[in-house]
């Protein structure tokens, strides 16, 4: 049977999809809605603690797995406290519901941003001075926060962002970082804790590049490294030595660099970390999301007497189904060979996609995508499903990004049809 000819398409869900769609239908879910199969995140848990090599901690990145419930359940199942953030909107309601977690920064937070967050601390069991570490990757950086704690009377805790080969920012010469810790040492109101180095390009890069670019990574770390145990040499076992990511955990088999991997994205795996380094984790998040309308036959506004010709040379086009929203960062992945029309354009609202005439979908039936990612994507459905077991046990919310204990610094203006407050304009 020729190429053009030849109709991939499938009936329906398999078995798995099937049973996560029926638990979906007894919820009543014919919304888009974000679901994480709990029994794959504990695998893949289990899976990323196993290759951990005796005394390497593992932090959780919590921008990658975005809810309060999911994190205290992905803390619990790995046993740690050290949580990693990328967004300063969410350390409000990481202080107030883990008052235990060691929180450290994976990115640079402006000055101006983190005052805000001192001005409007509530207080509790949580205390920022000892349990949160702030990212610095400039010595710019560094004489802002200095200024912070003097002007807010803080002790601020200040790790070093090191460029161990994604050049993404950070300090990448040892005399630099001495110079750093030295500019710290001469200001009692900072304490240095330790030094972050990713690593994502390693495992971007291809066959022999890539082991010879993790060498060069791991000999910068171990550099970097020694210039601050030697700096603080009876500090050295209390600080912090962060590396890797979720592609590039199971690289770090020893203590010589860092000594603890951040790991989030890998624990759901969206699209994105389809990887050779994650091959023994499992998808665990997906999209569901009911058809709205079934077309028979795909037609493209101004060339419908196309219509057959292109179904000829496609047979994945035969058929149109839109979809409860859509243009999100994802994939359709059952039933599986349906996929976007690029001459019909994206939808956020009723997205549609095509398959062949051998898909069996109907109105109301549901399509599962998986995300690209989960950093983003997992804050647009709101509250999270939860399947285990064949069926949907709970739901988990989602952080919100801005925090509502943001007040303006300063009072709104007076409506326009006020009295002027000033007496002599009147």
């Amino acid at each position: 049977m020729s190429k053009k000819s030849k109709d991939a398409g499938r009936t329906g869900h398999d078995g798995y999809f099937a049973r996560m769609s029926a638990a979906l239908k007894e919820q009543g879910l014919l919304r888009p809605t974000l679901v994480i199969d709990e029994d794959r995140l504990e695998k893949n848990t289990a899976t990323m603690l196993s290759h951990l090599p005796p005394g390497m901690a593992c932090r959780i990145v919590v921008k990658s797995l975005p809810s309060l419930p999911l994190i205290q359940h992905t803390m619990k199942l790995t046993g740690t406290n050290h949580l990693m953030l990328f967004d300063l909107s969410f350390l409000g309601s990481v202080a107030r519901d883990v008052p235990e977690a060691d929180i450290l920064f994976g990115k640079p937070m402006p000055a101006a941003l983190a005052a805000r967050f001192y001005d409007e601390f509530q207080g509790g069991a949580f205390n920022p001075e000892s349990q949160v570490q702030w990212l610095i990757d400039t010595p710019q950086r560094l004489r802002e926060y200095a200024a912070l704690a003097e002007t807010r009377d803080l002790h601020l805790k200040v790790n070093i962002e090191i460029d161990i080969g994604l050049h993404r920012g950070g300090i990448s010469k040892p005399e630099d970082l001495s110079a750093l810790l030295n500019e710290i040492d001469a200001n009692p109101r900072l304490t240095f804790s330790g030094l972050m180095g990713y690593d994502a390009h390693v495992a971007k890069m291809p066959g022999i590049l890539r082991g010879h670019s993790l060498k060069k990574s791991r000999q910068l770390y171990q550099a970097m490294r020694a210039v601050a145990e030697q700096h603080y040499p009876d500090r050295k076992n209390e600080l912090t030595f962060n590396t890797a990511g979720s592609p590039t955990y199971q690289f770090h088999n020893d203590l010589t660099g860092g000594t603890e991997v951040a790991v989030g994205s890998g624990l759901v795996k969206p699209l994105d970390f389809d990887c050779d380094t994650l091959a023994d984790h499992v998808p665990a998040c997906f999209i569901a999301t009911p058809v709205l309308k079934v077309e028979q036959k795909t037609k493209i506004p101004g060339i419908e007497s196309l219509t057959g010709l292109t179904a000829f040379f496609n047979r994945k086009t035969a058929k149109a189904f839109f979809i409860y929203g859509g243009n999100w960062q994802a994939q359709p992945v059952s039933p599986s060979g349906l996929q976007t029309n690029k001459l019909y354009g994206r939808s956020s609202n009723e997205e549609m996609l095509n398959g062949s005439r051998k898909t069996a979908l109907e109105v109301d039936d549901l399509v599962f995508l998986r995300p690209t990612q989960s950093e983003a994507v997992f804050l647009q459905f709101g509250d999270i499903a939860v399947y285990k077991e064949g069926k949907i046990t709970q739901f988990w919310p989602v952080f919100q990004q801005d925090s509502p204990k943001l007040r303006p610094k300063t009072a709104p203006p007076a409506p326009p049809d006020s009295p002027p407050s000033n007496p002599k304009a009147q």
